[in-house]
């Protein structure tokens, strides 16, 4: 081993540290030297180093041990902070953030019982793709659509407005435990890519807020008519704060999400509204009417592309028979999945899907990125019958009706 040439610097220290009684070992690793270096250096300094045990403790050694102990505390607590910040989920957030119960509550009996004879069902609204600060251009678009706040308010409150006309005005014995309004995502256009990024009406942030208040009047609006309100809801793609799709924790990272438990805190004093969050961050089950419903955004369906002809039809109906099989596997059944994602407003014949249209509509990346064929703004409105399930889905134009000409109800040639 090389010889250690002492400075004077660590000469005082060691006489330093011998002085505040710190035995021999102590003193070897403040100094980063060895135990024989200092004992051999301690005999040639005339410096007497008292032995580990039964040392005495000077105030000024206990101020310094002190100090030692609370800069490990503070490091140890650092530490321990920086690893709940990354192993935080979602129930952490609901109870600790935002003051609400860790897991989403129990199901309404009013949803679960089936109805009486002669009703026309429980009415289940559909309401997702919002897209909320997205930028559709008119001129981008041909002249089909346009999109943004003003515009989106506007669309939000005739659905609400034409939902509560077609219950009332438009159906026998509109008699009703109250309503069913599935949120299926994407209620923010967000910042996936660099197109939304850059067009965006406002950031992500301002979008939120925008409509928190809009969703506010838009529920209390259905509980003033309908007495209740049962809103199941379950987080899209496009309110995501990562660039790439993740598969764990998808939730708390989701504005979406987050809009969710903002609305349910909100109307935690208002018992006609209740909500269920997917306790997942992707899927929820419930049962209206004695039918079992399973809802999720549709971007997680198990699959991927479509076809020029058939369009969304057949990843629609692959992904509707892949979560079946899997579910019912985990023993949740069910007898129709609700989605949206896909913009595009139906009930495919020959399986349980029901799939939304959208609130924003057809846009540049609808025409350009995968050449899809223009559909208005729209959402479904259907009845849940406890006999026969879903009856009369009604689409629910989000836009003012054209005026066009006069017309006889029905003609033949002559």
């Amino acid at each position: 081993m090389a010889r250690h040439y002492w400075t004077e610097t660590e000469r005082a220290e060691l006489k330093r540290l011998a002085g505040l009684g710190y035995a021999t070992p102590d003193i070897a690793k403040a100094l980063n030297l060895s135990i024989n270096a200092i004992h051999t250096q301690s005999q040639r300094l005339g410096v007497s180093i008292k032995p580990n045990v039964g040392q005495p403790i000077t105030e000024e050694r206990w101020a310094l041990e002190r100090q030692g102990l609370n800069d490990t505390i503070r490091e140890l607590k650092t530490e321990l902070s920086a690893v709940r910040r990354e192993t935080i989920d979602a129930k952490s957030v609901r109870r600790q953030i935002l003051g609400l119960p860790e897991s989403p509550p129990d199901i309404p009996k009013w949803i679960i019982k089936p109805g009486k004879a002669g009703k026309a069902g429980t009415p289940f609204l559909q309401f997702s793709d919002t897209h909320w600060a997205e930028k559709i251009s008119l001129e981008e678009t041909s002249g089909i659509n346009e999109y943004g706040l003003v515009i989106g308010q506007q669309r939000i409150r005739r659905i609400i407005e034409k939902t509560i006309s077609i219950c009332f005005e438009h159906t026998v014995n509109p008699k009703y435990d109250g309503i069913v309004v599935n949120v299926l995502g994407d209620m923010v256009s967000g910042d996936i890519h660099e197109d939304l990024s850059l067009t965006n009406e406002v950031p992500i942030m301002p979008a939120v807020l925008d409509l928190f208040g809009v969703l506010i009047w838009a529920f209390t609006t259905l509980a003033d008519r309908f007495g209740r309100v049962f809103v199941p809801w379950v987080p899209g793609n496009h309110g995501r704060n990562t660039t790439r799709l993740l598969f764990k924790g998808r939730h708390y990272r989701n504005f979406d999400w987050l809009l969710g438990c903002l609305l349910e805190k909100h109307f935690q004093a208002d018992k006609r509204i209740q909500f269920y969050i997917s306790p997942d961050g992707t899927d929820a089950y419930f049962t209206v009417a004695g039918h079992r419903f399973l809802s999720t955004h549709g971007d997680q369906l198990g699959v991927k592309g479509g076809d020029g002809i058939i369009g969304v039809l057949g990843p629609m109906a692959r992904g509707t028979i892949k979560i079946a099989n899997q579910v019912r596997k985990m023993g949740q059944d069910f007898d129709y999945l609700s989605i949206g994602h896909f913009h595009t407003a139906g009930r495919p014949p020959g399986i349980s899907l029901i799939t939304n249209g959208s609130v924003c509509g057809w846009g540049e990346w609808a025409r350009l990125g995968i050449r899809a064929t223009p559909e208005p703004p729209k959402q479904n409105l259907f009845f849940v019958h406890p006999d026969y399930g879903v009856t009369n889905l009604w689409e629910v134009f989000a836009d003012k009706a054209k005026i066009g000409r006069k017309v006889d109800w029905v003609s033949w040639p002559k």
